[in-house]
């Protein structure tokens, strides 16, 4: 199973948790991201997305199909996201498009074995695959990428 998990973008302040916007910069990380991933994500990904506003508009701008999943709303607990996604069994690659710290506790989880406050950046992707080894499941990191990256370009 390919697993992918993008933190959204920059995002602005406010008193209503699940309302906040991205702001500009959140936007454009997120377009820029998304033109970046788009040729290279698989025909069959299935894409679940946190409730919150600015999952949401970062998920957008995909322009794919995708499914809101409460289970993916700010502070769930990374078992939540990985039943989800129903790692590591689950045909079709799969794309968690959500928050801090949980997506850092999934990562950690399923790359190191036990949860840790590992950081992914507002707008960065991570992109993981299971494989068998020894009789086990395990985690390999394929790509893990910040939108500052796509903005250097292949110059550097």
């Amino acid at each position: 199973m390919e697993l992918l998990l993008w933190r959204h973008g920059e995002a602005a302040d406010g008193n209503v948790d699940m309302a906040r916007a991205l702001t500009a910069r959140g936007r454009e990380q997120a377009e820029r991201m998304a033109q970046w991933l788009g040729p290279r994500l698989p025909a069959d990904l299935r894409i679940l997305v946190s409730p919150a506003r600015r999952a949401q508009e970062t998920a957008h701008a995909l322009g794919r199909p995708m499914v809101t999943v409460d289970d993916l709303a700010p502070n769930a607990s990374a078992e939540a996201l990985i039943r989800a996604a129903g790692w590591p069994d689950h045909q079709a690659a799969t794309m968690l498009v959500g928050h801090q710290p949980t997506l850092g506790e999934v990562a950690a989880l399923l790359l190191g074995g036990r949860e840790s406050a590992w950081r992914i950046g507002k707008g960065s992707v991570w992109w993981l695959k299971s494989r068998q080894f020894q009789n086990r499941v395990e985690a390999v990191l394929m790509l893990a990428i910040e939108p500052k990256m796509i903005e250097r370009g292949p110059s550097g």
